[in-house]
């Protein structure tokens, strides 16, 4: 992280910044930001939107690779962060980051849910009492998917034998010590994968965003919970109000604490970013988007979900940050019920109203 000046005299830039300005000179933060190649942050990622007083330097990376290096290292200065992580690391009290309520992903998690063509599985209350397969307990869409299992269809956690193993290869691990609620059955498997063991009939399902590779491969030995899983979220939302949170945007703490105005700088314009990215998928004149039907298909998106359907903010996601804290204290995830109030500084639950 760096502040740059123009036409700046010689001294500290960042102690000297009246000083600066008032020699008509101007001075921008320049901050890394890690993010996914989403299409609602093109903005930001190529330079059309530009947080006031900020000067980014955007990497378009895989997600796997902004967490192992912002959890592991801290690399940037802004990163895209998984929830759950976020939301345990809060907990504890100990966070290296905090989040601005800016959302890039969020899915729905009801197809999540495999099983072999052959079970008895018809409904989510037939899985009381078996055994499921999970990549990882901590894992914010296992979060979800046993939280909406638990609340909306009557499943006993602690009826459940919890199985962990990576989805496609064996060897994956839990990234995060584990305070699992008593009565939890859970076991690692290090030696196989959740797709072998669904096929070779040793778990009774399995939970996972990522598909396993029988399903991909069109493997009729392997099919969902739920036959229309779209509908079923649709009934789900609502019902209960929730759009799955997957990742929030987060800050350095170290930069955050010495520069608190850019996290209302960095929301603004993720906020026009994001305006931009709708305004052309809603756009019926060109298909900026290469899928037919989008445009009609996002106008009936608004009909259920608002005229913002992708929503940034603390009020306007209540319902569904208050149902993943309740989830993650549930499910040991923290020791503490946290609020949403918790999750982001004060500086960014809200903005002005004029």
């Amino acid at each position: 992280m760096s502040l740059d000046v123009t036409a700046a005299p010689s001294g500290g830039s960042a102690a000297r910044l009246p000083e600066l300005l008032r020699s008509g000179g101007t001075a921008r933060l320049h901050l890394t930001l890690a993010m996914a190649d989403y299409d609602h942050v093109h903005g930001l990622a190529y330079g059309d939107v530009e947080p006031e007083g900020i000067t980014l330097t955007p990497l378009l990376l895989p997600v796997e690779e902004i967490f192992f290096r912002f959890l592991k290292h801290g690399e940037f200065d802004v990163s895209e962060v998984s929830f759950a992580k976020f939301l345990a690391l809060t907990a504890q009290g100990d966070a290296p980051m905090v989040g601005i309520p800016v959302f890039p992903s969020r899915v729905f998690r009801h197809s999540a849910l495999y099983l072999r063509a052959d079970s008895t599985i018809r409904t989510p209350d037939d899985l009381n009492g078996k055994r499921i397969g999970i990549p990882e307990w901590a894992q914010t869409a296992g979060i979800y998917v046993r939280g909406m299992l638990q609340e909306s269809y009557g499943l006993d956690l602690a009826s459940v034998e919890w199985v962990q193993a990576g989805v496609n290869q064996a060897g994956r691990e839990e990234k995060v010590r584990l305070n699992l609620p008593n009565g939890i059955r859970y076991s690692s498997r290090p030696d196989t994968s959740l797709n072998d063991m669904l096929l070779a009939g040793e778990v009774d399902a399995i939970a996972t965003a990522r598909p396993p590779k029988a399903f991909t491969a069109g493997d009729e030995r392997v099919r969902r919970l739920f036959d229309d899983p779209q509908a079923e979220e649709r009934r789900y939302y609502a019902e209960t109000g929730i759009f799955p949170i997957m990742h929030t945007m987060s800050v350095r703490r170290t930069v955050f604490e010495r520069y608190p105005w850019i996290g209302t700088s960095l929301i603004k314009a993720f906020e026009e970013a994001k305006r931009i990215g709708l305004e052309r998928t809603l756009d019926v004149a060109v298909s900026r988007i290469p899928l037919p039907w989008i445009a009609s298909f996002a106008s009936d998106v608004q009909k259920t979900f608002g005229e913002d359907f992708w929503p940034y903010g603390l009020e306007a996601n209540r319902t569904t940050l208050e149902a993943f804290c309740r989830f993650g204290h549930a499910q040991g995830i923290t020791e503490r019920r946290l609020d949403p109030e918790d999750l982001f500084p004060k500086e960014v639950r809200s903005s002005v109203k004029v």
